[in-house]
């Protein structure tokens, strides 16, 4: 069932986002070359709990960590450890606080050092892809514009889209109603309604959109273990359009107002 969030629960979710959004930054800006992927999880439990959260993630349905950490050909749900990033990595921190009992989920990809030409471009456009769909959640609209915004974007590069895994509505659970898939046609699915929260996350892959799970039962990889980038926001539909409830102040596109739903990004000639 669709649930419709009030304003009181939407700013809880809000103040929940504000702490994800900053452990987030802090983790984009520390990641380097040498470090473990360990270290990274230990600096976001330690980062959400002082600021009077709880890690979403940890324990959820038996994940042992309080991030996700999926690198290069990793898509999402890696298990951080004792890996150690290297100069040239694409790496993606997946990351969920729980506040009061309301919850907020973002990602982003970042790149380790100097990255190819090539991998920078899967970067730009994963994130475009992100910032298409958010516009696309106009009051009014359905579900299936954002899946058709995230789907166009990639397809005119030439990438491939992950469809076993969705975004999600999002609010006292991790997941919720509706599912968010990042493909579609327009003026499908549920319908955009104010109070509608989501968690929007384009999964977007440098071949082929096959996906497989590692012996771990977690990590998602490329089937031909080309690249992965993955983003995602925590967005609620309002009257006046879409507000990012996990905004960061780091590494961010420009506005939503610059990717309207009707808005052409084209690709390279």
């Amino acid at each position: 069932m669709i649930t419709l969030k009030s304003a009181r629960e939407v700013e809880a979710i809000r103040r929940s986002g504000k702490i994800t959004a900053a452990v987030l930054t802090e983790l984009m800006q520390k990641a380097h070359a040498g470090m473990a992927t360990r270290e990274l999880d230990a600096i976001a439990e330690r980062g959400i709990r002082t600021r009077g959260g709880v890690p979403t993630f940890k324990g959820y349905r038996g994940f042992p960590a309080s991030i996700c950490v999926s690198i290069n050909d990793e898509v999402v749900h890696g298990i951080p450890g004792r890996e150690v990033l290297r100069e040239g990595d694409l790496l993606s921190i997946d990351i969920g606080t729980t506040l009061d009992d309301y919850v907020s989920d973002s990602a982003v990809t970042v790149a380790i050092g100097n990255v190819s030409a090539d991998s920078q471009r899967l970067l730009d456009v994963t994130q475009e892809c992100l910032m298409l769909g958010i516009a696309a959640m106009q009051r009014g609209g359905h579900v299936g514009d954002i899946g058709a915004a995230v789907q166009g974007h990639a397809e005119r590069h030439g990438y491939g889209i992950v469809r076993e895994l969705v975004g999600h509505g999002v609010g006292r659970e991790m997941h919720e109603e509706p599912q968010v898939p990042n493909y579609g046609q327009r003026g499908t699915g549920a319908k955009l309604r104010p109070g509608l929260v989501l968690a929007v996350e384009p999964m977007i892959t440098q071949g082929s959109q096959a996906v497989q799970i590692r012996k771990d039962g977690w990590t998602v990889v490329t089937a031909d273990g080309k690249l992965a980038a993955h983003f995602e926001h925590t967005i609620v539909v309002t009257e006046q359009g879409p507000r990012i409830l996990t905004l960061r102040e780091f590494g961010e596109h420009p506005t939503v107002e610059a990717y309207r739903p009707d808005a052409e990004l084209k690709a390279p000639a």
